[in-house]
């Protein structure tokens, strides 16, 4: 695809179009803070977190250089320009496909002795594999970018300058796999769907008011009766059909990513050339991630409980639960501090 970074029309009007990537990649960034403040969770904890903040900084790199050569003028930067856009668009191309086999690799390794290391080991595992991605992607880019811009001129119309840019064709074909097989695997499931979300949202708002009642009991003399009364009666259960485990977290992801996944597709299915620096964001991460995670969730169900993962977009104990019922395994107990219980007892010796 090509990018304009100039054009001049008939009468010989010439427009920059610098301020306008600057825009753009503003936008992306200010969404990105926006994901950044809703993940709620320790970034650096994981392999695909760590790969959201390389992003963020990229990002952030690429916003100054735009910056930079807006600020020296049309008459020097065109060319630089479109070196900045062509290896930037390569780099970003070559980023998905290690993102997604790693990340698959480090939600594998959750509950194994890799994964059980320290909050340090994890974050210099993390860092190297963050950094050889990244030298993949540069190392990529040297034999595959044309960075000599190019101009096209129309007797009748405007002449522009453009710049080839690449697309994320992978992150096109994953994002259309994704939103088909929800959208057909939901489909045999249709009428039981809003019963099921109705129970998953009573489950939820249940879980929270145990949570709010023992943050208010924790620093009473009666705390541990409290709290063990509170987890030994989970709320009632109701009586529809469960659904499967495997479809209790479809539903799950479904509720979560599915706008995202449907307004992508509409993009992709207009034809709306968007390169790969745009579609490689922490939205499409995200979502990655929280695939991932589910999908290694099933794989080891009779390994792991419903508070064995990591923090995460989709609420993955809630649909455990939609599933398997919550007299199963009931809600946690807050864990509470040992010696301020001591020491608070003693108080009333």
């Amino acid at each position: 695809m090509l990018g304009i970074i100039a054009q001049t029309d008939v009468s010989g009007h010439h427009t920059d179009n610098t301020d306008k990537y600057v825009g753009i990649m503003l936008i992306k960034m200010a969404l990105e803070v926006v994901v950044l403040s809703f993940s709620g969770r320790k970034l650096y904890t994981s392999f695909l977190g760590m790969c959201s903040l390389s992003i963020v900084l990229a990002d952030s790199v690429m916003v100054l250089l735009f910056s930079t050569l807006l600020f020296l003028g049309p008459e020097r930067y065109l060319v630089s320009l479109c070196f900045i856009l062509a290896n930037a668009s390569a780099m970003y191309e070559a980023l998905p496909l290690p993102l997604m086999c790693l990340g698959l690799l480090d939600c594998s390794l959750e509950g194994t002795y890799l994964g059980k290391q320290s909050a340090f080991y994890k974050f210099l595992r993390h860092t190297a594999l963050t950094l050889l991605v990244w030298i993949r992607a540069v190392i990529y880019c040297f034999g595959s970018v044309k960075s000599d811009s190019m101009k096209l001129d129309d007797r009748e119309g405007p002449s522009v300058l453009v710049c080839e840019v690449q697309e994320s064709t992978l992150i096109n074909y994953f994002i259309l796999g994704l939103f088909s097989a929800v959208g057909c695997t939901m489909l045999p499931f249709y009428s039981m769907i809003p019963k099921w979300v109705g129970e998953a949202n009573r489950i939820s708002e249940a879980r929270e008011e145990r949570e709010n009642q023992s943050s208010d009991l924790l620093f009473t003399s009666t705390n541990c009766t409290e709290t063990k009364g509170i987890q030994e009666n989970p709320p009632e259960e109701t009586l529809y059909p469960r659904p499967p485990l495997w479809f209790s977290l479809i539903l799950g992801f479904s509720l979560t990513w599915m706008p995202f996944l449907a307004m992508s597709v509409v993009c992709i299915s207009l034809s709306f050339g968007v390169p790969a620096y745009i579609t490689v964001n922490l939205l499409w991460v995200e979502c990655t991630n929280s695939f991932l995670t589910g999908m290694m969730f099933w794989v080891n169900r009779n390994k792991q409980g419903p508070y064995s993962l990591p923090e995460n977009a989709c609420p993955w104990p809630i649909y455990w639960h939609l599933s398997k019922g919550t007299q199963q395994q009931p809600f946690p107990a807050p864990v509470s501090n040992p010696s301020k219980e001591k020491s608070h007892t003693l108080l009333y010796v």
